[in-house]
């Protein structure tokens, strides 16, 4: 598992107001040259974080996108869910925003989400039937699946921080989450 480099503050950004959600699925790439390798020169850094009051219980996702200087962010909430589930959808929801292939840095504080993609546990679950093992489903299969087909869009390298451990964004994230399962709940 790749561990997330120590905040830089090249990444800071006008932000928008707290609580703020962004929900056009706006656009963090550009257009790809037909020809060139997915996402060439165009990375966007996104971070993505999930919150559940009660696991299960309302939940929320927060994410940010940066791309080139600019900033953007999402939150979205359910009103019963597992805070797993709420993972899945921050970076689900990182990913759909994007109009365009990209290379995306997708920095996670869920080892779940991280080891899940990058120790290839969901595609080894997809090739199983969505199976962890012979007597045991994988869990949240219909999120996986999902994250997996973006993941086929966009070049995407997932790192883990540690949460609640002060890196602005994956806290600021939280907050967004965290709003948003209030919100939902």
């Amino acid at each position: 598992m790749t561990e997330a480099p120590r905040h830089d503050d090249s990444t800071r950004g006008d932000a928008p107001p707290a609580g703020a959600a962004a929900r056009d699925g706006g656009s963090s790439g550009e257009a790809a040259d037909p020809g060139t390798r997915v996402g060439v020169g165009r990375t966007v850094r996104a971070f993505t974080d999930g919150a559940c009051l009660g696991n299960p219980g309302p939940g929320g996702y927060g994410a940010i996108l940066i791309y080139r200087g600019r900033r953007k962010e999402l939150s979205g909430g359910e009103p019963a869910t597992t805070n797993n589930r709420m993972e899945l959808r921050a970076c689900i929801a990182a990913l759909r925003a994007l109009k365009h292939p990209c290379d995306v840095e997708l920095t996670s504080d869920s080892r779940y989400v991280v080891q899940g993609i990058e120790d290839g546990w969901a595609e080894r679950w997809r090739r199983n039937g969505w199976m962890r093992t012979k007597k045991d489903p994988a869990k949240n299969a219909d999120l996986w699946q999902e994250l997996l087909d973006l993941c086929a869009i966009h070049r995407v390298r997932f790192l883990w921080v540690r949460g609640h451990d002060g890196h602005p964004e994956n806290e600021r994230a939280d907050e967004l989450a965290v709003a948003a399962a209030r919100q939902a709940g």
